[in-house]
């Protein structure tokens, strides 16, 4: 009966499925996080070189997740089934974790930084 759950069609119609939520939870999340932050008039650049550094890399970890967060969304298939399921599994998991890896790396150094 699992099996059913985790055939190439099923799996790749859940990821498209979604995907959509994921990426509209991931462009929500860094709306709000940055929006807050832009608007409390904090910017990068009061941040040491060091700590500037690690904010763009966190920051360019979640900006190419999001992008493979909707690619893996994308109701198009590239390929036949069995190869889009493979793709789509593996750019949702590697959205998802640099995702939260470089939120948590963006936002470390936004806490290192000097207190406003």
């Amino acid at each position: 009966m699992t099996d059913d759950l985790m055939t190439p069609e099923n799996n790749v119609q859940r990821i498209m499925r979604t995907g959509t939520v994921w990426f509209g939870a991931a462009v929500g999340s860094v709306a709000i996080a940055l929006g807050l932050l832009l608007s409390s008039g904090w910017r990068p650049a009061v941040l040491s070189t060091g700590l500037s550094v690690l904010w763009w890399i966190g920051s360019g970890f979640v900006a190419v997740s999001i992008g493979l967060i909707a690619w893996s969304g994308c109701p198009i298939l590239e390929v036949d089934v069995p190869t889009a399921d493979r793709n789509k599994t593996r750019t949702m998991r590697l959205g998802t974790m640099l995702f939260i890896v470089g939120s948590a790396v963006a936002l470390f150094a936004v806490l290192l930084g000097p207190a406003g």
